[in-house]
């Protein structure tokens, strides 16, 4: 296909298995090109988000997740181990849409850099295309921080994937503001591949006709990962009775601990589950308090409020605390420890306040455009 004006048909395959941060921002990849020009279709293999698609064609697989942190042992809907069969079914998915398009491109989200758990799909999947339009580009899509193995040899195993496999790798993210090397060993082999896009962020609601709310919003994804922050906040709000507390919870806490918090919550604390005007709610918070996933920590970025960070860190997760890491020191917002307890988090967020918002920060945050524009330079190079 010809990189000078965007056409062709683009396949995206993602699954995401505990939050929803991995298909967000696959749905935003698969806008940007669709809008572009190119025909788009999105797979998808983790559980589904219940949002149309826009602009682009959208393919349910056999859902997979996992419990907790727990990424080797995969589960269907209901909670039990994915059968042989589901798995099977998944690459057959794949493998069929691969045949059916015969796709200019193909992005694979996270992998292999990821997801090795589910490399059998993703390894049919390339092969597939390969076959079908042996000129494609194949691309690895990531974010601006991963988790590396601790094993020596699956970071050679990810490295010799993408030399053999990949004709390039999209780092959404920025690299002045947090390069891929504070979280991967980038090897010159790799480097070489790296294409940054900037941050794939929605735009920033305005609210520029609107008074601040005075609220301390308190957030934590699509995941229930933020349970313990949002049990934290909720004894914290019993230490400031003058301060209006919100507390929005994701669809994936379940009911019991979604009742439990508002049993607990006392009169200056609302809790409800999470809204689609979160951003704007944002915009006109106080102070927000939240964990440090990308399209949080993005959020944050753009609204230039208050903030304290409590970044997921269990089992073997690295991410959110480098990311973090990485707010504090651009002076965006103050990491927090959620064990310090109600006590410690009262007098963070007195000292939040006081030093008011941040100053702005020259991120990229026009991942969107930066992504079309890098493909299109990669489609030009193909024969």
């Amino acid at each position: 296909m010809s990189g000078q004006i965007p056409s062709g048909d683009v396949l995206i395959a993602v699954t995401h298995l505990l939050g929803v941060g991995h298909l967000v921002r696959a749905r935003h990849l698969a806008a940007a090109l669709a809008q572009a020009g190119y025909a788009v279709t999105l797979a998808s293999g983790g559980m589904p988000d219940g949002k149309a698609a826009s602009g682009y064609r959208f393919v349910q697989l056999p859902p997979v997740r996992v419990e907790g942190t727990d990424f080797r042992n995969l589960l269907d809907e209901a909670g039990h181990p994915a059968a042989p069969e589901r798995l099977s079914a998944r690459a057959a998915g794949l493998v069929a849409l691969a045949r059916e398009l015969r796709p200019d491109v193909v992005v694979t989200e996270h992998f292999p850099f990821g997801r090795r758990q589910l490399a059998g799909e993703f390894l049919a999947l390339i092969e597939a295309v390969r076959e079908a339009r042996p000129q494609a580009l194949v691309l690895s899509s990531i974010r601006d921080v991963l988790v590396a193995p601790q094993r020596a040899d699956r970071l050679a195993e990810a490295e010799r994937r993408i030399v053999a496999l990949f004709d390039g790798v999209l780092v959404h993210g920025d690299r002045g503001f947090l390069p891929l090397e504070a979280s991967w060993p980038v090897t010159p082999v790799i480097a070489e591949r790296l294409h940054y896009t900037g941050y794939l962020a929605t735009p920033a609601a305005s609210t520029s006709e609107q008074e601040e709310s005075g609220e301390i919003l308190v957030s934590g994804g699509g995941s229930a990962a933020a349970l313990p922050l949002f049990r934290l906040a909720v004894a914290t709000a019993g230490l400031l009775p003058r301060r209006d507390f919100r507390v929005l919870v994701g669809k994936a806490v379940p009911e019991p601990e979604f009742a439990g918090l508002m049993r607990h919550a006392p009169g200056n604390v609302v809790v409800e589950r999470a809204r689609p005007d979160f951003p704007a709610l944002l915009g006109r918070c106080a102070l927000s308090l939240s964990l440090a996933g990308y399209n949080t920590v993005l959020d944050l970025v753009q609204a230039r409020r208050p903030a304290l960070v409590a970044p997921f860190d269990a089992g073997n997760e690295t991410e959110q605390a480098i990311r973090a890491a990485a707010l504090e020191r651009a002076g965006l917002a103050r990491v927090i420890r959620p064990e310090a307890g109600p006590e410690a988090l009262a007098a963070a967020i007195a000292g939040a306040l006081e030093a008011g918002p941040p100053a702005p920060l020259p991120v990229a945050l026009d991942g969107a455009a930066g992504t079309v524009a890098a493909i299109a330079r990669l489609c030009a190079r193909r024969p």
